[in-house]
């Protein structure tokens, strides 16, 4: 493995101090108090961009693997226009799924599309759906890179954490840090830089994404370690700081119609990611951006691959309603089931466009053929699912666990 020199984060040291009346014993007290050292980030705008040739040839492979990805998705998807947009959002949700696990956050494809047509009962299921939309908001801001954009997806997120709502949108006034102990930074694996250092640090961020002379992915992967080490947020760091990958990737021209699965790629990896993230802290980014471009690589092949999966599953079911007059409803339906594998009437009047007589009568349809179940008994709201489909991101889900 080459490596790639780059300044090392900065250490200063303060001191800790436990207040009296926290409920924390006089042992524990002594052992929190003391002098304690928080990151200070590098300044990454005017950074010396040297990229040793073995890891520029693993970078200019994986770009160009991303962009065939999106170019297969059109070619793929092109003719079938109304599909595009349900398959975009599923590979979004995808995405936003694997984000969330790396964090521990773990839904199944069953209770994130039950969340979203309000159907659920899981906590981590509305947490996901925060995702999403931070997600999905990191690619309308994308034309615009920019600290009120990066704000605006973190608010995205944090809305739809219980207890969070307060520090969505937010820079963080507070010190925070990586470790066991809730009570002080002494002898945590990680403490963020002080507060008054974050507005400078993203600043200088937002300044590198403006730069046009180094290779996308390369800025994508620096951008993102340099993110988690300013971690400008109480919470939501890594999860916002995966979606600004995506916006790099669609403001850069990269990828300008899919979001391809990257932190499913980080997922199967993930104690070798938080290492990378260590070793650019340390000086050396050359795990980092080679972890980059193999996830890259990982992304649109599985990528592929998974459009492919599902839109056979469109195909299935376009066939089991050969017969049916070609102006129903239910073949506007259709591509929303890659989306959405779990719907509802109200569902398809909001997001189809469907009259609710035009509604029952395309879930009718699609039961009749045998393209969907019920899952509930229910005379109103009747819940309907689309096994296959459910099963196809499942499947995917279960090849990412983390290992």
């Amino acid at each position: 493995m080459c490596q790639w020199k780059i300044p090392a984060m900065g250490l200063e040291t303060h001191t800790w101090i436990i207040p009296e009346g926290s409920g924390v014993s006089r042992s524990r007290r002594s052992r929190g108090n003391g002098p304690y050292q928080s990151a200070v980030p590098i300044r990454l705008s005017g950074l010396d961009v040297d990229i040793p040739g073995e890891l520029a040839a693993q970078v200019e492979e994986a770009t160009k693997a991303l962009r065939a990805f999106d170019d297969y998705a059109m070619f793929r998807l092109g003719d079938q226009v109304q599909t595009l947009g349900p398959m975009s959002a599923v590979l979004m949700r995808t995405e936003a799924t694997s984000s969330s696990q790396i964090e521990h956050l773990t839904v199944d494809a069953k209770n994130l599309a039950l969340e979203m047509i309000h159907e659920s009962n899981s906590e981590n299921a509305a947490v996901v759906v925060g995702n999403v939309r931070a997600m999905e908001s990191s690619l309308q801001l994308a034309e615009h890179l920019s600290k009120e954009n990066l704000l605006a997806m973190h608010r995205a997120l944090l809305s739809a954490q219980r207890g969070f709502e307060q520090y969505a949108g937010r820079l963080r006034d507070e010190v925070i840090w990586v470790g066991t102990d809730s009570h002080s930074p002494r002898g945590a694996s990680f403490v963020g830089p002080q507060p008054e250092l974050i507005d400078a640090s993203l600043d200088d961020l937002i300044a590198f994404l403006q730069r046009d002379d180094l290779p996308a992915l390369v800025q994508c992967a620096l951008a993102h370690a340099q993110f988690e080490t300013i971690h400008p947020f109480v919470d939501g760091n890594g999860r916002t700081g995966r979606a600004l990958i995506h916006a790099i990737l669609r403001n850069k021209g990269i990828t300008t119609h899919m979001a391809p699965p990257v932190s499913a790629g980080l997922l199967r990896q993930t104690e070798r990611y938080f290492d990378t993230l260590t070793a650019f802290r340390a000086g050396d980014a050359a795990p980092l951006v080679s972890l980059f471009a193999e996830v890259g690589l990982f992304a649109a092949r599985s990528g592929t691959a998974l459009i492919d999966d599902l839109d056979d599953q469109l195909m299935q079911i376009r066939q089991s309603l050969s017969g049916v007059r070609k102006d129903a409803a239910v073949w506007k339906v259709i591509p929303h089931l890659i989306a959405q594998p779990i719907l509802n009437t109200r569902y398809l009047q909001d997001e189809v466009a469907l009259s609710k007589p035009q509604a029952e009568r395309a879930l009718r349809t699609l039961a009749e053929h045998g393209a969907i179940t019920a899952r509930n008994s229910a005379k109103r709201n009747v819940v309907w699912e689309q096994r296959d489909i459910l099963d196809v991101l499942d499947g995917y889900a279960e090849s990412l666990r983390r290992r």
